[in-house]
């Protein structure tokens, strides 16, 4: 019974996710990886770190006492355009609320409402002024997507709907309840052993130097990724297979989220930059 009502409630995501990427369709044109990969971190309880140029996403009381005012931080969705603009005590602290989904001031602490989701911009372009965020710091992202530039197609599609007076209606697919549900459903979908491995070797192949690290990972590599990227890789399959009509993830759903999870987790040596050689291919390299 159990099972039949698990298969019914992977169903009802699969359609929640195709209803919100029909109505983010509406607004945000082209981009489908990244409005995925988004959506993914959501009901995986993750937060995303989106990478791009510019324009392509992204007190005292009454009683004179003083008094813990909420900020912006507490909300479902949190958006923190140009992450790297903001100094690193700033940084610290919404890093720290990602982790421990609370704030603490004057020693109280704070719950922050769930579901609870980051999504911070970067510019990868100026560096003046900037404050780039140590890796330690980036682990605390799920994903690190990349945006590109749009297509011809899309970009003529962008200027004539921004650029006119059309009015678009969007629907409400989703609560909160509903995303805590979900939430909840992507931790209890079953996954194999083999398929929990791969995502294991996957991760521990990154670290140069170890029984598993590939040629290419102990020439180009200087740091590979932690524990948590194999936590998010098993996480993030479950989640591409449900939205994708699956019940329970294989390898290729572990590989279709690894380049995002693996990306900001993998720190290039001096080799690889001068050979040109990507994160991005020596991730696919892993595979």
């Amino acid at each position: 019974m159990q099972f039949e009502n698990d298969i019914k409630a992977v169903d009802a995501l699969h359609l929640a996710y195709n209803n919100i990427k029909s109505e983010i369709g509406k607004i945000v044109i082209g981009q489908e990886e990244v409005v995925k990969s988004v959506l993914i971190s959501i009901f995986s309880n993750g937060h995303c770190l989106l990478v791009g140029v510019p324009g392509l996403a992204k007190i005292l009381g009454e009683d004179r006492n003083f008094k813990f005012i909420h900020g912006p931080v507490f909300s479902n969705i949190v958006l923190a355009d140009e992450i790297n603009r903001t100094p690193p005590k700033t940084q610290a602290a919404l890093l720290e609320a990602m982790q421990e989904k609370a704030v603490t001031a004057a020693g109280q602490r704070h719950v922050l409402p769930n579901p609870f989701f980051v999504l911070a911009t970067q510019n990868p372009i100026e560096q003046e002024g900037t404050y780039p965020l140590p890796e330690a710091q980036l682990d605390r992202f799920m994903f690190n997507i990349h945006l590109d530039y749009p297509s011809f197609a899309e970009e003529l599609t962008i200027v004539k709907s921004t650029t006119s007076n059309t009015d678009v209606k969007l629907k409400k697919i989703i609560d909160a309840k509903q995303i805590q549900y979900f939430q909840k459903l992507i931790r209890n979908i079953p996954v194999t052993d083999n398929v929990v491995e791969y995502a294991v070797k996957l991760a521990s192949k990154t670290r140069p130097n170890t029984a598993l690290a590939t040629e290419d990972i102990n020439k180009y590599i200087s740091w590979g990724a932690g524990p948590r990227a194999s936590q998010f890789l098993v996480i993030g399959a479950k989640c591409h297979a449900a939205i994708s009509g699956k019940y329970s993830p294989d390898i290729e759903d572990v590989q279709a989220v690894a380049e995002p999870i693996l990306r900001h987790r993998i720190v290039r040596n001096y080799r690889a930059e001068a050979e040109g050689l990507s994160v991005e291919q020596i991730i696919k390299n892993l595979f």
